[in-house]
């Protein structure tokens, strides 16, 4: 995981996040109205600067403690991110809020899974025409996305205890403790039990300018930690200011209510896929199979416990069952991952192939 910035401090990542913050109590404080287009526009531009200023803020201390945690502590940046957002909708009760966890959460596995992981391997496969990683821990990862995607997007679809699409109560909240569980356990493995799964393998002939950085400074990794809570703070208070507006930019565009979904996890995961693009690149796809894989477990494994607990503590609906034609879809996904990354080896040809998916998922998201 490459940064230009791991030995200073640049300046946008702490000034972006602070002028949120003065938006933000200006707004809380009555002072300017969320309805006004200038106040919308200063806070989108500011909510996009304060994500990606947490996600710098992650990479500091995920280089600071290396590999496998720096991946670890990069996706749980991106998982308070989206639970923050998912959490917000959910409480403003807005017409389609009882979806929004579902939508986000899909589009998160179509982005990582179709879209990222198709650059990495289209732009790495072009530059390095075959690229090698640990098969041992893309089968790790893979065995437990499937099985957690599998029981929150499609299972609910087929009990009766709850509404429809809709796990019940006691369901969801058996349902989450599985998933805290699971993804768990996957931490310890990938973390203590089988880390050495999940490092880097040196390749041969690797141009030595793509070595790995130092560690940051103790000041820089120490600004980091305090300015990481911080910007994370802002994003979720903004994408309560930012909610309304976007859920009414897209109803009065005609679109469907899940392209909420979609702006959400573009929104979030638009950093991290840019690492991920910018390791392959560079060579090392093991760490962008990190990234991507890691990014879709915490994105169920964390994401929707939390959201489910605030479901049944507000007694509000949780619809998570797909329909037929995105569980098409998302079945069609992890069949394809699976190929893909079960041989350890990667071309271009297969990047295409998660490209095209991924166009697919689009046009049935903007025209169900």
């Amino acid at each position: 995981m490459a940064l230009d910035h791991h030995t200073t401090i640049p300046f946008w990542t702490w000034a972006a996040p602070a002028a949120a913050l003065v938006l933000v109590a200006l707004k809380y404080a009555g002072l300017v109205s969320d309805d006004s287009t200038l106040v919308i526009i200063l806070a989108a531009i500011a909510l996009g600067a304060s994500v990606f200023a947490s996600v710098h803020h992650a990479e500091i201390l995920a280089l600071r403690v290396g590999e496998p945690m720096g991946s670890i502590i990069l996706a749980a940046a991106v998982t308070i991110l989206e639970v923050g957002l998912i959490v917000s909708i959910m409480l403003a009760g807005s017409e389609g809020s009882e979806s929004v966890a579902r939508d986000t959460v899909f589009s998160a596995l179509m982005i990582v899974l179709n879209c990222v992981i198709g650059l990495c391997l289209v732009f790495g496969g072009r530059r390095h025409h075959e690229q090698t990683f640990q098969l041992n821990a893309a089968s790790a990862s893979l065995a437990v996305l499937g099985t957690l995607a599998v029981i929150v997007l499609v299972l609910p679809n087929f009990v009766s205890a709850g509404g429809p699409q809709q796990f019940s109560s006691i369901q969801l909240l058996v349902v989450g403790v599985v998933l805290l569980v699971l993804y768990a356990v996957f931490v310890f493995i990938q973390t203590i039990k089988h880390r050495d799964y999940f490092m880097d393998v040196p390749v041969a002939g690797q141009d030595p300018d793509e070595a790995p950085l130092e560690p940051p400074t103790s000041k820089v990794t120490l600004v980091s930690a305090v300015m990481l809570p911080l910007s994370l703070l802002v994003v979720i208070l903004l994408a309560k200011v930012l909610s309304h507006p976007l859920e009414s930019l897209v109803a009065a565009a005609g679109l469907p209510q899940a392209v909420v979904g979609v702006v959400i996890a573009t929104l979030v995961l638009l950093p991290e896929g840019i690492a991920s693009v910018r390791a392959a690149l560079l060579n090392r796809l093991q760490n962008s199979v990190n990234l991507v894989l890691g990014s879709a477990l915490a994105s169920i494994g964390m994401t929707i416990p939390v959201v489910a607990a605030v479901a049944v503590l507000t007694e509000r609906k949780l619809v998570l069952g797909l329909s037929p034609a995105t569980t098409v879809l998302l079945l069609l996904t992890l069949f394809v991952s699976t190929i893909t990354l079960g041989t350890g080896r990667t071309t271009v040809l297969q990047g295409a192939v998660h490209l095209g998916i991924f166009v697919i998922f689009l046009l049935i998201t903007a025209v169900p």
